[in-house]
């Protein structure tokens, strides 16, 4: 065994460090012929004491410097010429009296370890209060104080067991700890830090502190007294090697937070002994007759005494770092590997004489590759701190070059928080390195502008923008007007060349909080629009969608959809804000924007773009400006113009939106607006009712055809927001609908306006009739002008025109539930409105289901390449046709058997419409379960029926009760709750099965849906199996009371009495008993289901050059003959522990080649089916509450040990697109609410 694995698991003598006190203090403690090293190195105990005179005193730094070579170690230790010194061995001396000290500590007890442990847990003592009265009773005795601290650490780690001063005496640490481990005996594995919530947090920051203020108290003193520190250190070395996770993780976090400590006190003593040293000089360089030799002699006695505690220091910290970091930074344990790196990253800053290396850094680069984001975190944070310093730049230039691409590829991390961290760190390297980073390595930057997660967005936006300053001339900035001028011609050719122009709204949210300056500078954006020779046409373009974009963010203050996270409520100082950007808004484009709409007229996305501007002014201030009323009337003239000008669907839409918007009574110009409104319709019309004679006689020639198609289309959309009633377009419109149908000559663009028209004026009819007291004789005419218009739009629903009968779908559905009768239920007086519709109708509805949303057959000509944006538009259109029939049957206007045609569907198109018909099934059930469970049932019943008439497959019968199943599972865990559901399902699934056979039938033929049936069984209870059981024997014949499928429902209702006597008897088991806690199958290391997985994971993942290191826990146990074998070829003990080896050399950091792997311990697998012995039985017992704690095999297979945190597939895009489409939340309540 080597020295090094002695002196982690062996704590100093305590009898061997008194040369540092005074003779006089020293004769209460015992010597000891061996000294602290700087690995920790210790003998065992001498257990008798050792005659002889006491040896003179000697100076503290030889036996500080006794260590081991200062090359081996990243932390420089400085020379010293006493090194070469030997050092004669001590005896105990006689005079050694620990009974004086028992009896001191009897008449003043002074602070125990439960009292440190409570005042850390709580949070609410002062600490270094607490840290003086352990001090108080440490000097007055060391051991004692020793044992308080020691039996603290063991309560936060939260083991019962105590250190006795027996222990103390006559034991090593290993032994120490050994019998901790023994005594660790608690119910369950969880010790304080993992305790879940801000019980956690507390104790974490409270533990810290303590070691932090331990070692700023002790700096001065204690530190160097060679008995407290190097103790302490020894314990904890000995702690972080232990396979019980609640040592190895609290004695890993002290260790590192001493470490730090002893790092600042490195440091201050580092700076006094040069201010000394040039104290020194400087009284040196006087002349003879000037200098004080007394000045000079105390100098040089505190530059040794400085330079022998910066050597002591030094020599702690070296066998810290290669005893506690080296080995833990790679633990199993993802927060132990987190706690090393993080305070790495503080000796790298505090210390960087001594740290700033390639030795040190290259802990952080491997850890870029960990498999766990909170450790990939912390290292990223380590490197924020590094690279914000210019003096460690030059030192970083290597780790720069060596793991650039690792950073540039972590811009993709799965964890969000990291990859936001990392964009960041990018930027720093961007902005204080030389080189920086090339265009091609910022390409991987770019497109995260438009990714969904705002902080990741607003990282990246935060990179362009100062990627952005750097382009633009330094000497643009001097005049903020050219400066921003041109920050808005490089923002637009980015915008253009990044080809996502339809996610403006994204970009300029990301670029929002570092640069809404420029963004918010309107006037350059109205300069370039309105001048002459400007822009180039797509950049104007662009430019407006940036501009109304920045409009919205600036007015609404709401972030695009996919980046809101809930409803933030604004502050009054936001509120204030965004009220002045509105009137500024407003201020400055009420008299620009008829010019900008006259410019653009002729463009229907620019218009459509425009047309939103007003949305975002204050439109009171139209009438409270007076210079500001004359361009309403431009506005409105401009609106109009639009309307006659364009016939494009979304332009249409935004002037009807704006028209609705300017019309609104709390407005004073509302009556000018509603003016120039009705006007406008008034000459639409009129236009239509010119072609009315010719289009329902037929006699219209091609160009009155499509005059006429595009006025009713222009009617149409200004009905969809205002009340057109006045103008009696119904009466029209239905008739031409009748006579298109009857002449078959089937305008599309035509007939879907006049649907349209016809149903906008029975919905605002409905509304009218609302809200006043309409004669009994109007509601007797609008009933049967709704009757009127079902027949029409049933007719519609047969055509082969894709668009006119999917108009007429929507149309209804829609009608039929403002007209139904839980609309009209609040008032009698409307109940003559309410409408059923026909059988007839419900025949038409329920085949324009199955034929054009549950079938493909009517796209085949999309399914082409190329024609994805059109596939999602279609399916987008199929989903809001479902969700219509499916309000229809949950609001009662349909019976909730017509969604039996809904539930068939379920698996087969539940990519689809999963959500749609998931949710329709559960709000069914909240209506009617009874019934809701009868047509689950009747749903089976009709494939089971088409199974028998199609032809019964093997095939066909797995698929229903694979549906089955997925319905079974929408019942839910309540069984009291859905006792009575399910059993009316049972029964009327065997009423079903043992069913008289019609003429023609088979006898029996129904049988095999008892087999569909059982899927339903493991939700009963046991007096309702019971009661089924008997009731099947009651309907079912003699002679098939054994037929296969009975048997299998009676094994499936006898699943939950005892499956002891089915397995005696070999008959069939029911899937479907008791359900029981899964546990994660494991398998051996090294395993071939670990290398495949392993494999399909390096095959998902976004590959690096540098391959990623071994990161498993050097507490990992061998086998015993491995354990023998590494013994035997004198290995140290923490390396058998180990994966691999700690790289010595700093040329393995610099080479090009890969990165040294850990092979899998080989564990073996015994299995055998032999009884134990009684004694083996015992042994057996007597662990089972260690084996909870210890870390074995099966534990750390079940323990996750690979998360992929980079793309989940080699063929994603780079960056993740916010969603076009809703959350399936949002969809659902967008479509049932």
């Amino acid at each position: 065994m080597s020295c090094y694995a002695v002196n982690c698991a062996n704590r100093p003598s305590k009898d061997s460090v008194v040369r540092f006190f005074r003779l006089d203090e020293a004769e209460d403690f015992s010597g000891s012929g061996s000294d602290y090293e700087a690995t920790l190195k210790s003998t065992k105990r001498r257990k008798q004491a050792v005659t002889g005179p006491r040896p003179p005193k000697r100076p503290r730094h030889k036996a500080a410097l006794r260590g081991s070579s200062p090359s081996s170690s990243p932390i420089p230790t400085p020379p010293h010429p006493s090194l070469q010194q030997q050092q004669q061995p001590r005896g105990r001396s006689k005079k050694a009296s620990p009974k004086l000290v028992t009896r001191v500590n009897k008449r003043n007890r002074g602070i125990s370890a439960e009292d440190i442990y409570d005042a850390v847990r709580s949070g609410k003592s002062a600490m270094v209060t607490l840290v003086d009265e352990w001090l108080d009773s440490y000097k007055q005795s060391r051991e004692a104080g020793l044992l308080v601290l020691i039996n603290f650490i063991v309560q936060c780690c939260g083991c019962k067991g105590v250190v006795s001063r027996e222990m103390l005496d006559s034991m090593q640490n290993a032994e120490i700890i050994s019998k901790l481990t023994r005594e660790f005996n608690e119910d369950s594995a969880n010790y304080p830090l993992c305790t879940q919530g801000t019980e956690l947090r507390r104790f974490k920051a409270g533990l810290c502190e303590f070691a932090q203020v331990l070692v700023r108290s002790c700096s001065n003193s204690l530190i160097y007294d060679e008995y407290l520190f190097p103790s302490l250190l020894s314990l904890l070395t000995g702690m972080s090697d232990s396979q019980v996770r609640a040592f190895r993780h609290t004695s890993t976090l002290l260790s590192m937070k001493l470490m730090t400590g002893l790092v600042e006190v490195a440091v201050t003593v580092s700076v006094q002994q040069q201010t000394t040293q040039r104290q020194y000089n400087i009284e040196n360089s006087k002349g003879a007759s000037d200098r004080a030799s007394d000045r000079l002699e105390d100098l040089q006695a505190t530059i040794s005494q400085l330079r022998e505690n910066r050597v002591e220091v030094s020599s702690m910290m070296n066998a810290t770092f290669r005893g506690v970091f080296v080995h833990r930074y790679r633990d199993r344990l993802p927060e132990i590997r987190a706690a090393c790196i993080e305070e790495l990253g503080m000796w790298l800053k505090t210390a960087p004489a001594d740290f700033l290396n390639d030795g040190c850094l290259k802990y952080l680069g491997w850890t870029l590759h960990d498999k766990q984001s909170p450790v990939r975190l912390q290292c990223v944070l380590a490197l924020q701190a590094l690279y914000q310093e210019e003096e460690f730049i030059g030192r970083l230039e290597l780790f720069t070059s060596r793991f650039k691409e690792r950073m540039l590829n972590m811009v993709l991390d799965k964890d969000q928080e990291v990859a936001v961290e990392v964009v960041n760190l990018l930027l720093l390297i961007q902005q204080m390195t030389e080189d920086g980073l090339k265009e091609e390595e910022c390409g991987h930057i770019y497109p995260l502008v438009y990714a969904s997660n705002r902080a990741l967005a607003s990282a990246a936006g935060n990179f362009l923008f100062n990627k952005l300053k750097s382009v633009i001339d330094s000497d643009h900035w001097v005049n903020d007007n050219i400066g921003n001028a041109t920050f808005l011609e490089i923002l637009i050719t980015f915008f253009i060349q990044s080809e996502f122009h339809e996610h403006g709204a994204y970009l300029v949210d990301s670029l929002w909080s570092v640069a809404s300056s420029e963004l918010r500078d309107w006037e350059t954006m109205t300069m370039f629009l309105l001048q002459e020779c400007g822009l180039m046409y797509e950049e104007e373009e662009a430019l407006i969608e940036l501009m109304v974009c920045a409009l919205k963010q600036a007015a609404q203050a709401s972030p695009p959809v996919g980046r809101t996270r809930g409803k933030t409520l604004l502050s009054k100082k936001a509120k204030k804000a965004q009220e002045q950007d509105r009137r500024r808004i407003t201020m400055h484009f009420i008299p620009l924007l008829p010019q900008l709409l006259a410019k653009y007229s002729a463009d229907a996305a620019v218009v459509t773009l425009l047309l939103k501007v007003p949305l975002y002014f204050n439109l009171e201030m139209y009438n409270s400006v007076p210079r500001l009323e004359k361009y309403l009337d431009q506005l409105l003239a401009q609106l109009c113009g639009i309307v006659e000008k364009h016939t494009e669907v979304t332009v249409l839409q935004a002037c009807a939106t704006l028209f609705s918007a300017l019309c609104a009574e709390s407005y004073t110009f509302s009556s000018r607006a509603h003016m120039a409104f009705s006007q406008l319709l008034d000459g639409l019309t009129e236009c239509f009712s010119s072609y009315l004679s010719d289009l329902l006689q037929g006699t219209e020639d091609e160009d009155d055809g499509y005059s006429a198609a595009i006025t009713l289309k222009r009617l149409a959309a200004l009905s969809s927001v205002k009340d057109t009633t006045g103008w009696k377009l119904f009466e029209p419109c239905l008739e031409l609908l009748k006579s298109r149908m009857e002449s078959r000559e089937l305008d599309k663009e035509l007939m879907v306006s006049a649907l349209k028209c016809a149903a906008f004026h029975l919905m605002w009819a409905k509304m009218n009739a609302v809200n006043s007291t309409p004669a009994e004789e109007e509601l007797l005419h609008l009933k049967q002008a709704m009757r009127s218009f079902c027949k029409v739009s049933q007719t519609c629903l047969s055509l082969n025109q894709m668009e006119i009968r999917d108009q007429a779908f929507e149309l209804l559905c829609d009608l039929l539930l403002l007209y139904s009768t839980t609309s009209v239920r609040s008032q009698p007086d409307l109940q003559a409105l309410f409408h059923v519709p026909s059988d007839s109708l419900r025949s038409e509805m329920a085949a324009f289901l199955m034929d054009y949303i549950f079938s493909d057959t009517g796209d085949d000509e999309l399914n082409v390449e190329g024609n994805e944006e059109m596939k999602i538009t279609i399916l987008q259109r199929k989903r809001n046709q479902l969700a219509g029939f499916c309000k229809l049957v949950l609001y009662g206007v349909l019976d909730l058997n017509a969604a039996t045609n809904v539930f068939k569907q379920y698996s087969k198109c539940f990519n689809d419409f999963g959500d749609i018909i998931k949710e329709t099934v559960s709000k069914s059930k909240l209506i009617s379960p009874i019934q809701s469970a009868k047509t689950i049932c009747l749903c089976l019943q009709q494939l089971f029926s088409e199974m028998l008439t199609e032809d019964h497959s093997q095939q066909n019968l797995s698929e229903i009760r694979e549906l089955a199943k997925k319905l079974a599972m929408s019942f839910g865990v309540d069984l009291h709750r859905i006792r009575k559901p399910l059993v009316a399902l049972h029964t009327y699934g065997i009423r079903f099965a043992f069913r008289d056979p019609q003429e023609g039938e088979e006898q029996n033929v129904n049988l095999p849906f008892l087999e569909i049936l059982s899927e339903f069984s493991f939700k009963l209870m046991q007096q309702d199996r019971t009661q089924l059981a008997a009731f099947l024997k009651s309907e079912c014949p003699s002679a098939t009371l054994y037929w296969p499928s009975v048997t299998m429902y009676q094994c499936s209702l006898k699943g939950r009495v005892s499956s002891k006597p089915i397995e005696k008897g070999g008959g069939d088991v029911s899937s479907h008993d008791t359900p029981v806690a899964k546990r994660m199958k494991t398998t051996a290391l090294g395993s071939v289901a670990s290398s495949a997985r392993e494999s399909w994971l390096d095959s998902i993942s976004i590959h690096s050059n540098l391959p990623t290191p071994a990161l498993t826990s050097t507490a990992q146990r061998l086998g015993v003959k491995q354990l023998a074998t590494s013994r035997k070829s004198g290995a140290p003990e923490s390396e058998v522990g180990s994966g691999f080896t700690d790289p010595e050399s700093e040329n393995e950091f610099l080479k090009a080649s890969s990165f040294r792997k850990m092979k899998p311990n080989q564990r073996e697998l015994c299995c055998s089916s032999q009884t134990g012995t009684s004694q083996e039985q015992q042994d057996l017992n007597s662990n089972l509450t260690l084996l909870s704690l210890i870390e074995d095999d099966d534990e750390e297979r079940e323990e996750p040990e690979i998360e992929n945190y980079e793309s989940d597939s080699d063929h994603e895009s780079e960056y993740a697109l916010p969603s076009t489409r809703h959350t399936s939340t949002s969809v659902l309540d967008e479509l049932f609410d």
